[in-house]
């Protein structure tokens, strides 16, 4: 273990303090990167719950019924090896919580409840209400600081990662941004672990968090790191319009028996019934976004028939949540439901392990592209969360390299000049103007259903934002890594709708509208690297397209 003992963490929601954990508890020295405290972290956000099959479940549920339900949502892009690595460790990470003190919601009769989610044959997801997320963060941020109290994780607020240090296919640490220094530190370690969230700034308003805003997957891919299925984006059917963002309706609404309807001739029709019966409501995400979108109707959610009681006991968070941004009262009243982007199936190619292409890089949780394929079902992102970030900290922890790491001083030094350039550059046009273009395009030309006419024009338009990046006006009044972080993001946009143009058919979460079947030849996941301002795409296992 002494010749391995150094792990960079970069970011601290629950994949992050994760495997932050579970590093320290080998021994390891970990440091734990974030711009701001683990509160703050999108996990907080994750409503529903965490899928899980346990020994003795009384439902006839298995793990062999939990991977299939996983391969069959994807859309079979995932492999079956990985999923199985995921769904078997499910009863293992429930446990895990419930002893670092997450408070699972139980029955009547004292035993775990469980609610359905969508595309899924048993219930199978464990809740505490409809604020898992925020459960499990709570719990990890103790863990997080008993190792710190014994010297074993060393939190670094207030720093966000600028680019890895990479020499000849191998990562020795990155390059931190201290925003209130506002300077670039070179922080070395024998392994990287990326726990970075999706790519919701690319979108503007979703239902996550702009923290998460895709830069290190861009600027990483820059470097030489493959990325992986970048064009399935998922759009949760059930968002709510407020000012600052979409509000997520959580899916346990529609698991305890919420409807989907829009009004036709004065009547309510409910749509998803009509078309795929009782169960139509709990569809996967991806198939019920475009069932709405393709009504071209306002859809409304009704939960008000279960009752004030059933409402304020199981879904409380939900009725709070519609009553303080929209006054709505859900127990009387339908909620205004619309798609919007949710999650990011694609991000860091890794292997079994959670290795990227690049020796001692890893990738953990949403920025890790390996076990959804061409779709996620509800619930398994949080499974996801934990198993991916054990399984790093284990592969970290069994190595003994040897590494001796080279002197970046120079490359720092370069960077830093670099941004102090562009602190100077003087332009009508703020950074934030070229973000809320990206924004608009992404959101027209990448929507829940494209073609190669909208890709095509989605590319000219970041095309163009790339040429200007570097000569528009750097904002002082917002925190410094908004403004420097655009040629990454604007970087992996260009990612994203390369990937989405090359992929001529419709599974999961991609739909063409130029290509509306699936085609055999595309089973696979699309791979893609930067090389030299080329993107090259490949189908994994097969070949270019």
């Amino acid at each position: 273990m002494e010749d391995r003992t150094n792990v960079l963490v970069i970011g601290s929601g629950i994949s992050g303090m994760s495997c932050a954990v579970r590093c320290a508890s080998f021994g390891l020295d970990v440091t734990l990167v974030s711009p701001f405290i683990s509160e703050r972290s999108q996990s907080v956000m994750a409503a529903g719950g965490i899928n899980a099959v346990v020994e003795g479940n009384d439902e006839g549920d298995t793990v062999a019924s939990h991977i299939e339900d996983t391969l069959k949502g994807g859309g079979y892009l995932a492999k079956e090896e990985e999923v199985r690595a995921l769904c078997e460790r499910g009863g293992e990470i429930i446990e895990y919580l419930k002893s670092i003190g997450t408070v699972f919601s139980v029955n009547e009769d004292g035993r775990p409840a469980k609610r359905a989610f969508g595309g899924q044959s048993h219930k199978r997801t464990y809740y505490c209400g409809t604020s898992t997320g925020k459960q499990i963060v709570s719990a990890l941020v103790m863990e997080v600081r008993r190792y710190e109290a014994a010297g074993r994780i060393k939190r670094r607020l207030m720093s966000c990662f600028h680019s890895g240090l990479i020499v000849d296919g191998v990562c020795h640490g990155a390059l931190l941004f201290d925003e209130t220094t506002r300077g670039l530190t070179a922080v070395y370690a024998d392994a990287v672990v990326m726990a970075t969230g999706g790519q919701n700034a690319l979108f503007g308003k979703t239902t996550g968090s702009t923290q998460c805003d895709g830069y290190a997957e861009g600027q990483l891919f820059r470097q030489g790191v493959v990325l992986k299925n970048l064009e399935f984006i998922q759009y949760h059917p059930t968002t709510l319009e407020t000012a600052q963002k979409r509000m997520l309706i959580s899916e346990a609404a529609r698991g305890e028996g919420g409807r989907l309807f829009y009004v036709e001739n004065g009547h309510r029709v409910y749509f998803m019934e009509e078309k795929y019966g009782e169960k139509g409501n709990l569809m996967t995400r991806d198939l019920i976004s475009r069932e709405m979108y393709l009504t071209k109707k306002d859809v409304w959610l009704d939960v008000s028939f279960l009752g004030e009681e059933l409402i304020r006991k199981r879904i409380p968070e939900v009725m709070e949540l519609c009553l303080k941004y929209r006054g709505i009262d859900i127990t009387k009243e339908p909620i205004p439901v619309a798609p919007s982007v949710h999650f990011f199936m694609g991000g860091f190619a890794v292997g079994l392990h959670h290795e990227t292409n690049i020796r001692n890089l890893f990738a953990v949780g949403e920025c890790a592209s390996i076990y959804h394929g061409a779709n996620r079902l509800g619930g398994n992102s949080l499974l996801a969360a934990v198993c991916s970030a054990f399984t790093a900290a284990e592969e970290i922890a069994g190595r003994r390299d040897n590494a001796v790491h080279p002197d970046f001083s120079k490359y720092r030094d370069e960077q830093s000049d670099i941004l102090e350039k562009k602190g100077k550059t003087e332009s009508r046009f703020p950074v934030n103007y070229i973000r809320d273009l990206l924004a608009e395009t992404m959101q027209n030309d990448l929507g829940i259903v494209r073609d190669e006419k909208s890709l095509g024009n989605g590319i000219k338009d970041v095309d163009y934002y790339l040429e200007t990046a570097d000569l528009i006006k750097y904002d002082n009044s917002v925190m410094p890594y908004f403004n420097y972080s655009l040629v990454g993001i604007l970087t992996l946009a260009r990612a994203v709708l390369t990937s989405a143009l090359s992929r001529r058919e419709s599974r999961g979460a991609h739909f063409r509208s130029d290509h509306p079947e699936t085609d055999r030849d595309f089973a696979h996941a699309t791979l893609i690297s930067y090389d030299n301002g080329a993107y090259r795409t490949r189908l994994e296992d097969k070949g270019e397209v």
